[in-house]
């Protein structure tokens, strides 16, 4: 089976309400704000990290700029004529891909027209570039240490119950959890699951009740999502698959941190998502305030490869904009920050990937 067939294969089995025709409608967006202009630097940074970590290298492939770049965001001169014309191209050819990744022997031809549908069919890898305001590094040494407490305590709470009167106590009056602390080990606390009752006509049983309370609040501790996530919107699932369909280039989301970026192919991520026993252990479904309240699925980015193994942290500076009635806005630039590439994982992953 061919990529393209593969990818609409996957889409159609998707548990995931997706409709491959989706046509795009809506107002022109009238306002930008502080918080957008902001995430939309990060981006534009995070894209340009990516293309020069990729074209400093001696390569025989180039990555070239190709999604949308304009500047415009809502209330400037002439931003409703732009909207218009993306409304336009996403219900025509789909989504751009922010990266094309090319052999450098035909983009240095005479051939290489990137307004051309048949030079974009010959690109290799498409890339789309999202951003994230995290220190990879630092979030996974957090999550592990939360976590690490969060067992210890459970362990220490177990012992207090079973291994004390309160462990014949807890028997009397309910077996079944005293069977699950009993056999708990360290890795089968996050899947402990009982019932919360509060008993109070003693001392003992209140302080029973107090320690499987506590006990409880730490499970749960295990059970809160404890990874960054790649993350494609819900709705560009099908946005995506219309212009793979018409170019057919294999397609990778990369996730890009302050301090490393992962990268995954497109097809991966709807492999993942297909399967609803993945949900809440490898991705999960939120409503992302970053992405204007829109449904964005979060991918473990372990799923992923590091493809740029350190970035350097970017110099910020707080920039204003005057809109047209007054007002202002206060957001935040990036400038610098280099991005070093995995040469292996950019061959073997991206260039020669699924």
């Amino acid at each position: 089976m061919n990529y393209k067939k593969e990818v609409e294969r996957l889409l159609q089995s998707s548990p995931f309400p997706i409709n491959l025709n989706i046509t795009l409608t809506g107002r022109t967006p009238s306002l930008a704000s502080s918080e957008f202009l902001t995430n939309k630097e990060q981006g534009d940074w995070a894209e340009q990290v990516v293309l020069k970590a990729i074209n400093d290298n001696n390569f025989d492939y180039v990555a070239v700029q190709y999604g949308r770049s304009d500047t415009l965001s809502a209330g400037d001169d002439g931003f409703k004529e732009f909207y218009d014309g993306y409304l336009i191209e996403l219900n025509t050819i789909g989504k751009k891909p922010d990266i094309l990744i090319f052999r450098r022997t035909f983009f240095e031809s005479k051939n290489f027209d990137l307004i051309s549908d048949n030079t974009v069919s010959k690109a290799v890898a498409a890339l789309e570039v999202r951003s994230s305001s995290f220190l990879a590094n630092k979030y996974d040494s957090y999550m592990k240490n939360r976590a690490q407490e969060a067992i210890t305590n459970c362990i220490r709470l177990r012992d207090e119950i079973v291994n004390s009167p309160l462990g014949e106590l807890l028997k009397s009056k309910s077996e079944s959890i005293f069977e699950l602390l009993h056999t708990a080990k360290e890795n089968s606390f996050c899947d402990l699951d009982f019932r919360l009752t509060t008993w109070s006509s003693s001392q003992d049983l209140k302080s029973l009740s107090q320690k499987l309370k506590e006990l409880k609040e730490n499970i749960k501790v295990l059970h809160k999502r404890d990874y960054l996530s790649i993350t494609p919107k819900l709705e560009d699932l099908a946005l995506v698959n219309r212009w793979i369909q018409k170019y057919g280039v294999k397609h990778y989301y990369l996730q890009v941190f302050f301090d490393m970026a992962y990268v995954i192919p497109f097809k991966s991520i709807l492999e993942i998502t297909s399967n609803p026993e993945n949900e809440g252990k490898f991705f999960s479904v939120e409503s992302d305030v970053k992405n204007q309240g829109k449904s964005t699925i979060k991918v473990n980015v372990h799923f992923g490869k590091k493809i740029l193994r350190r970035i350097d942290m970017p110099t910020r500076n707080s920039t204003m904009k005057e809109l047209s009635r007054g007002r202002l806005l206060f957001y935040v630039t990036f400038t610098g920050g280099k991005g070093y590439l995995d040469k292996n994982i950019f061959i073997n992953e991206v260039v020669g990937g699924k």
